[in-house]
């Protein structure tokens, strides 16, 4: 019996399986099966069991500091602590992700394509989680966000073979170009048919048609995304993954076959969805890999897109499926899950709730998104799912300031209540620093005694105001309309109740 075929009998057995395998992380295994890492990407762990080196690198807001966050252990998680003492008081994106092979493929933040410009780091504290017991931050991407290796090291080109898997969230998803984790141009540009190899991970569905809502596992071997050698999904059981965690996985031959695989990063084994010929169009056979790594973009960097990153490898040649399976049962057995549940309708990070109008005679009404402007509209229990999910909101720590609040769309994950020429919008977060400040509100208490009021983070004498149904940041007199002193007081205290969605 071989060493991965051992691995997969004790760590399919058990969760952790023996005590050889309890020591074998995902390289380890991808090594032992003669399929070598030549990037592992991870914000949570280690993905070998020696590696004791940086994970991910911050920026600091206040002063533009940087520092590194390693592990607690040599093949243990990331040490968060370290995260929050440097960032307590300011806000930090994650302004490179490092790699953990030998070959040093690290990815700072994509800079501008063809298709797209300049990216931001992810925001670094926006994905709380739990893995082995440990709480750990994963990267949230909200679009306009992206990381970038223009000249990696040992990963395929021309169409050798290579395998690739990332572990992702079916709940933060759109249906936008493109969250990427893989193989991509050198240049940031469309350079043709079967120049990218990367596994995608949304609800945009490029070849119809795709099976359920989705979001699917597809390929994107540039110009398609992927379900199979036609291009549209040739399974009918394949509607899509939206647990929580998912593991996403992408295998290639780079002549004539590749596969495609997901499942259930919490339980379970992998599902293959598509295991045959490369597309038929085209460019695609033989593939025409160039050896970038990319993350949250396509290859032109197309960022549009949102998702979740928690950790991913590449490798060298095309990995076994006992290897694959392996690799399953090492990421079960982490236990990724989420934090510990924060009570609905409060101002607390991650809870949901919804903010009620307490002006005489408006005080059935809630601010709720339409058409993009934030407005205040009648909500009941008779109200659609529509507008009830349109009324709720996720509350997150300030995007500028992280003892303030920023407001995250429920039913538009990735998209945040932020306010241009004062007027309060619902858009999709950009990483920019005026975005940031835009979409930060720092609580106080109400101003006519009830509730809380939110004053705007860079202009603080303005405080959220509905007038007219319409919302705004507003002084307490002024030059605009809205800025009225009349009921000024009433109009910027809200209510912070249940959310209509939870």
């Amino acid at each position: 019996m071989g060493a991965t075929a051992t691995l997969v009998l004790g760590l399919l057995a058990g969760g952790t399986g023996t005590s050889q395998a309890a020591a074998s992380l995902p390289c380890d295994i991808y090594a032992a099966a003669g399929t070598p890492c030549v990037a592992a990407h991870s914000t949570t762990r280690a993905l070998y069991a020696s590696f004791n080196g940086p994970l991910y690198q911050l920026k600091r807001a206040s002063d533009s500091a940087v520092t590194d966050v390693g592990t607690l252990t040599a093949g243990g998680y990331a040490d968060a602590a370290r995260q929050d003492s440097f960032c307590a008081g300011t806000t930090c994106v994650i302004n490179v992700i490092y790699d953990q092979s030998p070959r040093h493929n690290h990815m700072p933040i994509e800079p501008a394509g063809t298709a797209g410009p300049a990216n931001s780091g992810v925001p670094a504290d926006a994905l709380p989680v739990t893995a082995g017991g440990h709480q750990v931050y994963g990267a949230s991407f909200s679009g306009r966000m992206g990381y970038r290796h223009t000249a990696a090291s040992g990963v395929a080109v021309n169409g050798r073979p290579e395998g690739m898997y990332m572990v992702t969230s079916g709940t933060h998803v759109n249906g936008l170009c493109c969250f990427d984790y893989g193989n991509a141009e050198v240049q940031i540009a469309d350079t043709g048919n079967g120049h990218m190899d990367a596994i995608n991970f949304g609800t945009e569905c490029w070849f119809p048609p795709c099976g359920g809502s989705g979001p699917w596992v597809q390929a994107d071997l540039e110009n398609g995304l992927f379900q199979s050698d036609s291009g549209y999904s040739k399974n009918p059981s394949n509607t899509g993954n939206s647990a929580p965690f998912v593991t996403a996985l992408l295998k290639n031959n780079g002549q004539n076959y590749f596969a495609l695989k997901d499942g259930n990063a919490q339980s379970g084994r992998l599902t293959t969805q598509y295991a045959g010929p490369e597309p038929s169009r085209p460019g695609y056979s033989p593939m025409h890999q160039e050896g970038s790594i990319v993350l949250g973009t396509g290859g032109d960097n197309s960022n549009g897109s949102i998702g979740s990153f928690f950790e991913g490898v590449m490798t060298s040649g095309l990995p076994t499926d006992a290897a694959d399976d392996a690799v399953q049962a090492n990421v079960v057995s982490v236990g990724y899950g989420a934090p510990s549940p924060v009570a609905g309708g409060t101002l607390d990070a991650g809870s949901t709730m919804s903010l009620r109008a307490t002006t005489p005679g408006y005080t059935d009404r809630y601010v709720r998104h339409q058409a993009n402007s934030a407005v205040t509209s009648v909500v009941s229990s008779g109200s659609s799912a529509l507008d009830k999910g349109d009324a709720s909101w996720i509350v997150r720590r300030g995007l500028a300031n992280a003892s303030c609040v920023s407001f995250e769309s429920r039913n538009y994950p990735g998209d945040f209540l932020r306010h241009y020429n004062y007027q309060l919008l619902r858009q999709p977060m950009d990483g920019t620093a005026v975005f940031r400040a835009d979409a930060t509100f720092c609580p106080q208490t109400g101003k006519n005694g009830q509730g809380t009021s939110f004053a705007s983070s860079n202009y603080p004498d303005r405080f959220i105001r509905h007038y007219e149904n319409k919302v705004y940041i507003a002084s307490n007199g002024g030059s605009n309309p809205f800025d009225s002193a009349t009921s000024w007081a009433d109009d910027v205290s809200w209510r912070v109740s249940g959310p209509w969605t939870p």
